[in-house]
């Protein structure tokens, strides 16, 4: 018992640490989809973000801001990754191109913009490492707690906090609120919201910024606690899982949050796993690939059929059935 016990005191803030950047990512993608807008390009905007926060970590951390300079590179990282979803939402929205084309074009020009900028600003494939990332901490009180003390509120990054709490705020934003109506409503009949007198393609642009912050915040949320620097490689499928948590939890934030922590699991496993007795002798070449199999079989519709939106990933045109 006491083994098991060790055991989940490792995989449980381990999953945790690593699903926070897929919670962030997949709440943007849900607020996206559920305008309608599919958001393939989830994976360059968090490559876009990664970059952001370590970069401007370091030009912070340059001025003398110290331990705060991550956390300015996080606001600065939301804003660039709403403004780089524009491209999205022009090409999709404005333009009426084919969405998931737009979505892939997003995440070839993200990892190419990033690396020649890297390239251009560093004079190699990387950047600098930062000196001041955002560490663990205790919460008072909650960490004292016995078992469970340990599991979820002892060595928790804030990031991991602060999801927890955007899991909740959009949940409340999408099903309790009048915009999360609008937002419901184009996504489900844009020609009835248009009748309504919502401002259909204002409502998309808006979702589709949200969803380029929420990436781009879940990439430099990633960097800045597990990398502490940025190449090429960085961001490698975490915008895909954070898609595939957003099917599998059925385009709702609490089945976003549950998935996310699925696939956290998954990849955690991959970094305890030789730690725990039941899991030593296991090649860790199958630890490593078994969050992309799990993505994977999860897109693939192996949880079962996932019905989104019924105007997800069709281009509204004014006076259009």
């Amino acid at each position: 018992m006491d083994a098991f016990i060790s055991s989940l005191n490792l995989i449980i803030p381990a999953a945790i640490f690593a699903a926070t950047p897929l919670i962030f990512t997949a709440l943007g993608g849900l607020l996206s989809e559920r305008a309608g807008v599919v958001n393939i390009g989830l994976e360059g905007l968090m490559v876009m973000g990664a970059f952001s926060g370590i970069v401007f970590t370091l030009i912070f951390e340059s001025f003398g801001l110290g331990a705060a300079s991550p956390w300015l590179a996080l606001v600065v990282a939301m804003l660039i990754g709403a403004v780089f979803s524009l491209f999205h939402a022009v090409a999709s929205i404005t333009l009426r191109a084919d969405q998931i084309v737009s979505g892939v074009a997003l995440n070839f020009l993200a990892v190419g913009l990033s690396v020649f900028l890297v390239r251009e600003f560093f004079g190699k494939g990387q950047t600098d490492y930062i000196q001041f990332p955002i560490y663990r901490t205790n919460i008072p009180l909650l960490a004292d707690i016995p078992v469970i003390g340990g599991w979820f509120f002892s060595r928790i990054y804030a990031t991991s906090i602060i999801a927890l709490v955007f899991v909740v705020i959009v949940w409340y934003v999408v099903f309790k609120t009048p915009f999360g109506l609008r937002l419901r409503s184009v996504g489900e009949h844009p020609t009835a919201a248009d009748t309504m007198g919502i401002k259909v393609n204002r409502m998309k642009y808006i979702a589709v910024m949200l969803s380029g912050a929420f990436g781009g915040m879940g990439g430099a949320v990633y960097a800045i606690t597990t990398s502490g620097n940025f190449g090429g490689g960085t961001i490698a499928g975490q915008g895909f899982m954070a898609l595939a948590a957003l099917v599998f939890g059925k385009w709702n934030p609490f089945g976003v949050l549950g998935a996310a922590l699925f696939f956290g699991l998954a990849q955690s496993l991959s970094i305890t796993a030789q730690q725990i007795p039941a899991l030593a002798n296991v090649p860790q070449v199958y630890l490593l690939i078994a969050p992309y199999v799990l993505t994977i079989l999860a897109l693939a519709g192996f949880v079962g059929k996932a019905e989104g939106p019924k105007a997800l990933g069709k281009a509204y045109e004014k006076g259009s059935r």
